[in-house]
């Protein structure tokens, strides 16, 4: 007797990520509500739930859904490659991004993260890490319903300069409060305690933000060292270096997730690693903001020394794209070039820095990251029927890492919902929603003072 609401769903291969991390044929996954059932041959499940939808085709490689573990949601989004990228990182943050984000209206915040998080879903992320600069966190809630994916959001967070939002030590905690109980029912969304980081909060709001996302059993992040400028500034102000300073207040360990920590040195990794703190890295933001992750990042060192490391697209006017296949590519690019004598092939890593390997970094193993009985059912089916697939390699890893794009993505399953179906979200308007977003940045920009052009003339006939 088939169950309610029961799927099955196959492909011609299964990368399940778990512990063994097998690599199935001719086995299908059945799915019961919002949980992975069973796993078994294709041809006994489909025969044994004659009443369950049938999800999939022999053209399809399944992996899981993939883990986004820094995103900005809100303020980029509505006004995405608009930037200068020849400008300097910190003018394209605090004279471009910064003001956007004050301008935000609920509206503005609903829309912007419904359009990031449908752009991801279509790239098969079923889980995304909000990076903390949310003003209004129940209308990015509502953006994380109407797509049908999960994740993790705060809210601003900071007590130092005169950004948006910046406040005292105790009505930034009570942000978080307010954002850890708005989601403490949520079956797929995570309150998070979110910080923007940097050299923007006082000793006395890491220490309190720590304790409250350790008291909660949730997470905190923020961003540290993005460039060699902040290290002078902790430098100049503690003598110590960021990570060092940090470790002394007593806020590392597993809770927390650093987002970027391109600029530490050997001592300020060897810290993190032994107390189990997890970094976000988004190469491609590094890359287009010259940030020096060539010269001087020490991901894939922490990484081949047991680093808990996850991958991250960060924002619009910094890597641009939500594709994390090509983020995993670069990041198995990096690896290769560091020349560490690994214990498995790049590609093998970097797909872990997406699924499983990001799942732990955000202490989120036990639910999401693989495909395995149990597990939330988040999945991903990957048309390999184009001739960039033909002929297929016996590696499927090897293959989807360094030949794969978000572009080859099909369908998504999320909670065990098919929520992306021949590349299209089946719960919203996407014509609609590009039209709103149009309408926003023209009239965000216009409020902001900025006036983003063309490098190149542009010449209408």
């Amino acid at each position: 007797m088939t169950e309610e609401n029961c799927s099955i769903l196959y492909g011609h291969t299964i990368i399940t990520m778990n512990e063994e991390r097998q690599v199935l044929k001719n086995a299908a996954i059945k799915i019961v509500g919002d949980r992975i059932k069973e796993i078994g041959t294709k041809e006994e499940l489909i025969l044994s739930n004659p009443e369950a939808s049938i999800i999939g085709n022999d053209n399809f490689m399944v992996i899981p859904g993939l883990i986004n573990a820094h995103q900005h949601l809100t303020g980029d989004r509505l006004i995405q490659s608009c930037i200068p990228s020849e400008i300097e990182d910190t003018e394209a943050i605090f004279d471009w991004s910064v003001p956007i984000h004050a301008l935000h209206s609920p509206d503005d915040d609903e829309i912007s993260a419904t359009l990031s998080l449908a752009e991801s879903a279509r790239c098969g992320i079923t889980f995304t890490v909000e990076a903390g600069t949310v003003a209004f966190p129940e209308m990015v809630l509502n953006g994380f319903e109407k797509v049908g994916v999960g994740g993790a959001i705060g809210s601003w967070g900071w007590d130092v300069g005169n950004g948006p939002y910046v406040d005292s030590v105790d009505g930034v905690i009570e942000r978080q409060l307010q954002v850890l109980e708005m989601t403490k029912n949520h079956s797929s969304v995570k309150g998070w305690v979110t910080l923007v980081g940097h050299n923007l909060m006082s000793d006395e709001l890491l220490q309190k933000a720590s304790n409250l996302a350790k008291e909660n059993s949730t997470n905190l992040t923020f961003h540290l060292s993005p460039h060699a400028g902040e290290v002078s500034q902790y430098l100049e102000k503690t003598g110590m270096r960021p990570v060092t300073y940090i470790s002394e207040l007593g806020v590392l360990g597993s809770h927390l997730l650093i987002g970027h920590a391109v600029h530490i040195d050997d001592s300020e990794l060897e810290v993190l690693i032994n107390s189990k703190t997890a970094i976000a890295s988004s190469p491609w933001a590094y890359l287009k903001l010259g940030q020096g992750i060539t010269k001087f990042g020490k991901h894939p060192e922490f990484v081949s020394k047991g680093g808990r490391l996850a991958l991250g697209c960060d924002t619009e006017n910094a890597g641009d794209t939500k594709d994390l296949l090509l983020t995993a590519r670069l990041f198995s690019g990096l690896m290769q070039e560091a020349k560490l004598g690994l214990d498995k092939p790049t590609a093998h890593y970097a797909l872990e820095l997406i699924t499983i390997g990001a799942a732990e970094a955000l202490g989120l193993k036990e639910e999401i990251g693989s495909i395995e009985t149990g597990k939330r059912a988040d999945i991903v089916l990957i048309d390999t029927s184009g001739p960039s697939w033909q002929p297929m390699a016996p590696d499927p890893v090897m293959q989807l890492i360094w030949g794969a794009s978000s572009s080859d993505v099909n369908s998504v399953v999320a909670g065990g919902k098919l929520i992306v179906e021949d590349k299209k979200c089946k719960n919203l308007d996407e014509l609609s929603l590009a039209n709103e977003a149009k309408s926003k940045q023209e009239k965000l920009l216009k409020s902001a003072g900025l006036d983003p052009s063309s490098y190149w003339p542009v010449t209408t006939y």
